[in-house]
């Protein structure tokens, strides 16, 4: 099993191309199955979770093909794929597939609205909550779908398609968004959507779903207007970047010091997590194509930060800032509202000399003078991406076990980061 090895201590300075957003990518893909035409994704980053859900829509009978390099592009500016559903042999999403990415529980929605009828398994647990399907299917019962559960297995069917519906939500779910649009955007009728999730993901596809021909009003706001069209078309979309990769080396910048230029990114998608940082004593720039981070050796100052759905601050943000407050200057207060088990990281940052005390959704974080390298465990996707940042800030050798969750997530790390001085390294097994 690969590692990463890092010697810490080194400042950041020069340029980090910030790849397509992964949580956008993942939906997208899906939609693909709402047309039997094709549908072109450009700046899809190259990451295992891509490669997973590829495989799974191939099961389905999607077609897939990457397209060529073209000029400008590298390894890391995002590669262009298309997808092609026109001939879907199977309705059914098995286990053995559905278990590696609970996002693939999305295909029920365009299964449906299309097809009529969909058996997706159940995803299983997951290491960071149990984050439940409950709203999903909720969903596409307002939709008109009859949905039992059997064997494991949500088998859901419509006897004339979907038809349009109220859907309100109790709670803020951005899978529950996902697949309510690409569900109404088939259905015969209007829907509305309630306590819609406003991430920019979420808006991300729905644009796509536009140019797809869906005819959708409100994406971004809580309340989604939908009225269902009967068929949708081939389109090209460009994924929009990845927000908490943005996030993440932002935050890496501010704790080991240095210049950085975060590319191809906005600052529109991370205000929060931006002015969060500012006021740590970061120096945060918007500029053309991007976001400037500096840091030039002054302390880090402590803030208390509570996650929230989009525009609050991100959960998945909260490992990194927990690292970077470990340095901090007095205490800070982290409190976690999102998932119930995202604190795993905390012992392991604890093994790098943090002080960070427990009590429930709370992490109160003591700062100390210096973090100390280590070995430690990956337990989650961003716990990982935390410990590469308290690695790059500690004196010493870091050792980071099981860092596939890594490659889920974020893509050229290694490369990204040691072109701007950092020593890092992958330890192939």
């Amino acid at each position: 099993m690969d590692r990463i090895h890092i010697t810490g201590g080194a400042p950041l300075n020069g340029v980090i191309p910030i790849s397509g957003a992964k949580n956008a990518a993942l939906p997208l893909m899906i939609a693909s199955l709402m047309t039997g035409e094709t549908l072109e994704l450009v700046n899809v980053p190259r990451l295992a979770d891509i490669a997973s859900l590829s495989r799974i829509l191939g099961n389905h009978g999607v077609d897939h093909m990457v397209v060529g390099k073209r000029p400008g592009q590298t390894t890391e500016t995002g590669q262009t794929i298309r997808l092609t559903a026109s001939n879907i042999i199977d309705t059914t999403a098995p286990y053995d597939l559905v278990s590696t990415m609970r996002a693939s529980f999305w295909v029920i929605a365009p299964l449906l609205a299309r097809f009529g009828e969909a058996r997706v398994s159940l995803p299983g647990g997951c290491a960071i909550g149990t984050r439940p399907v409950d709203l999903l299917i909720m969903a596409m019962e307002a939709l008109g779908a009859q949905i039992e559960i059997d064997g494991g297995y949500v088998v859901a069917k419509t006897r004339n398609g979907l038809r349009g519906g109220d859907i309100r939500f109790p709670k803020v779910t951005v899978g529950g968004t996902h697949v309510a649009l690409m569900g109404a955007a088939l259905a015969h009728g209007t829907t509305v959507i309630e306590n819609a999730a406003r991430e920019p993901e979420v808006v991300d596809l729905a644009e796509c779903l536009i140019k797809m021909g869906a005819r959708i009003e409100g994406a971004g706001t809580p309340r989604i207007a939908v009225e269902g069209v009967s068929r949708l078309h081939g389109a090209r979309h460009e994924v929009l970047p990845d927000r908490i990769e943005t996030g993440t080396y932002a935050m890496a910048v501010a704790m080991t010091g240095g210049d950085v230029t975060l590319e191809n990114t906005r600052a529109d998608l991370l205000h929060a997590a931006l002015d969060v940082l500012a006021t740590t004593g970061a120096e945060v720039t918007t500029v053309p194509d991007g976001i400037r981070i500096r840091r030039n050796g002054a302390g880090i100052a402590a803030v208390d930060v509570t996650t929230d759905p989009f525009p609050g601050f991100p959960t998945d943000l909260q490992a990194q800032f927990m690292a970077l407050m470990t340095l901090a200057q007095g205490r800070s207060q982290i409190r976690e509202t999102i998932f119930e088990n995202r604190f795993m990281h905390v012992q392991e940052l604890a093994r790098l000399g943090a002080k960070i005390r427990l009590e429930g959704d709370l992490a109160i974080v003591e700062g100390v003078e210096r973090l100390k390298g280590a070995p430690v465990m990956a337990t989650d996707l961003r716990a990982s991406v935390s410990l590469v940042i308290a690695g790059l800030a500690a004196e010493g050798e870091t050792q980071i076990n099981r860092v596939y969750h890594l490659d889920r997530g974020f893509e050229a790390l290694e490369a990204k980061l040691g072109r701007c001085g950092a020593q890092i390294q992958r330890v192939r097994s």
